[in-house]
């Protein structure tokens, strides 16, 4: 048995483009990428168009055996056949997401992980495993980065990866599997959620014992981003949160 509560809530003035969809065993969270203003994406569909897709892609695989990786890998390419010859695929900037998985099946509880999002898992001695991929934060030079360095980096090895139109990229996802038995549960964040972390001081610990009321850990967002600001990106992001159970914990 599982058990998913989630939040998610857009930037101020904008549509929301992150994106969460959840099975009898599964949850998926999608955060898309925001086009850089004067970016020519070269896709006519835009980034809700992608993350619903994916979403829509991922979930008969999330729903099998398949390790998650493959999983990801045919969802990715199911979403290029989806654009229908339609869009300039080969172009840098073509919307893209970042991904967080997590599956139980059986004792196991699954995770994949691909860009800036985060899965949280709390284990019943109170200790929590941040599992986040950290490779945007490491690109050459340091932030602010310059668009033509993101553009030559996305997808690349030595860059970062993300899930756009390369299903290569899902090989270079962090995955893995824990057993549920020694869970509490688990969170999974968007870089809109785990901004309390970087930047505002809250321990992970906080955040996976705060994420069993998500709606909250979005409120503090959106109160520390206005009261003490950001020290680069976006001034307020799309923020989602999401709680996993395994009962009868």
């Amino acid at each position: 048995m599982l058990r998913v509560s989630y939040a998610s809530a857009a930037a101020p003035g904008r549509a929301n483009e992150d994106y969460v969809l959840a099975g009898p065993s599964w949850v998926v969270v999608l955060d898309g990428a925001t086009p850089a203003p004067g970016v020519e994406p070269g896709c006519r569909h835009g980034v809700p168009w992608l993350v619903r897709a994916l979403a829509a892609a991922l979930a008969p695989g999330m729903d099998g055996g398949e390790p998650l990786p493959e999983v990801l890998s045919a969802a990715i390419a199911a979403t290029v056949k989806a654009h229908d010859g339609a869009c300039d695929l080969g172009n840098p900037n073509s919307p893209s997401a970042t991904v967080a998985l997590a599956r139980r099946r059986g004792d196991l509880l699954e995770y994949l992980v691909l860009c800036d999002s985060a899965v949280v898992l709390w284990r019943r001695d109170g200790r929590v495993t941040v599992v986040r991929d950290d490779r945007l934060d490491r690109l050459p030079g340091g932030r602010p980065y310059s668009l033509e360095l993101v553009a030559s980096l996305r997808n690349r090895p030595g860059g970062f990866w993300v899930a756009s139109t390369c299903p290569e990229a899902a090989g270079q996802a962090l995955a893995g599997a824990v057993p549920v038995a020694g869970l509490r549960g688990a969170a999974l964040f968007t870089d809109g959620v785990t901004r309390l972390a970087d930047w505002y001081g809250r321990t992970w610990e906080s955040l996976a014992a705060g994420a069993a009321e998500p709606e909250n850990l979005l409120a503090e967002v959106r109160e520390q981003e206005r009261a003490r600001g950001v020290p680069h990106g976006k001034p307020h992001d799309d923020a989602t949160a999401v709680w996993m159970s395994f009962p009868p914990w």
